[in-house]
């Protein structure tokens, strides 16, 4: 097991942004529907806690530019 934060498994903490292209992705493969529980719901409530407590900044996905 790697050291680190505690609950962390290493590697670099989930951020919105590839939360949201890991969705994104999902989505596409399974015609729109993510289901609960999945490693896609995982990702999202991960970079969202990772926001809340300061680990990374908040924002997301594209931004059209």
């Amino acid at each position: 097991m790697s050291k680190g934060n505690a609950g962390s498994k290493g590697g670099a903490p989930m951020t919105p942004a590839w939360a949201s292209a890991i969705q994104s992705a999902t989505a596409r493969l399974h015609g729109g529907q993510i289901r609960s529980g999945s490693f896609t719901t995982r990702a999202q409530s991960a970079a969202a806690h990772n926001v809340a407590s300061g680990k990374v900044a908040g924002g997301g996905g594209k931004t059209g530019k």
